[in-house]
């Protein structure tokens, strides 16, 4: 069902949708997996706790902010994954582009690319100074119902978000990372099931 070979014909047939928005930032993502005698797991890290970071704590896919210095948001994607978990991405199999999304809540005006790899051997996971740990999760957990969770934002609020349960009890993916994996998971004719 989530077979790397399904994957790569899937992302090569995907047509995404790029946004244009005059004075917008940008920012990217590196969508990365690896295939493992248990199927296809992806990466994910856990950002560390830091002041002023509306994403702090969040579980999200490796990337940040196109810099001056990258030739545009596929190479900022490649060097955030570096930087922030010690993948290297130089050589990497370009597997294909999800839609952009636009940020919301703490970052209006930002749109976020995301890039989707396959690495077949990525070496040890390093996170430097922004990640508090970065994890492989099997693709199939994204699409087990039992996985499936509601995510209150703010914390206590009575509005609750789709989320996904990825790890211990903090590791819930929701928000941009969500809607990202939920661009992919569609892309392959798959649908995340509804949280209970």
């Amino acid at each position: 069902m989530l077979a790397l070979e399904h994957m790569r014909a899937a992302l090569a047939q995907y047509s995404p949708r790029i946004l244009a928005i005059e004075g917008s930032q940008r920012a990217a993502v590196a969508v990365v997996l690896r295939e493992t005698t248990d199927g296809v797991s992806i990466l994910f890290i856990e950002r560390a706790e830091q002041k002023d970071d509306p994403w702090s704590g969040h579980m999200a896919f490796p990337g940040g902010r196109v810099d001056p210095g990258d030739a545009g948001p596929r190479a900022a994607a490649e060097r955030e994954a570096h930087e922030e978990t010690a993948v290297d991405l130089s050589a990497a199999e370009l597997l294909g582009q999800l839609d952009d999304l636009e940020g919301r809540g703490g970052q209006p005006g930002l749109v976020v690319s995301a890039f989707v790899y396959v690495v077949s051997e990525p070496g040890p996971l390093v996170p430097n100074y922004e990640v508090r740990e970065a994890l492989w999760v099997p693709l199939s957990l994204l699409v087990d119902p039992a996985r499936q969770v509601r995510y209150p934002f703010p914390p206590g609020a009575s509005s609750h978000f789709p989320a996904v349960l990825v790890g211990n009890e903090r590791q819930v993916v929701w928000g941009l990372t969500y809607r990202f994996v939920e661009i992919m998971v569609g892309a392959l004719g798959l649908a995340l099931p509804a949280p209970a």
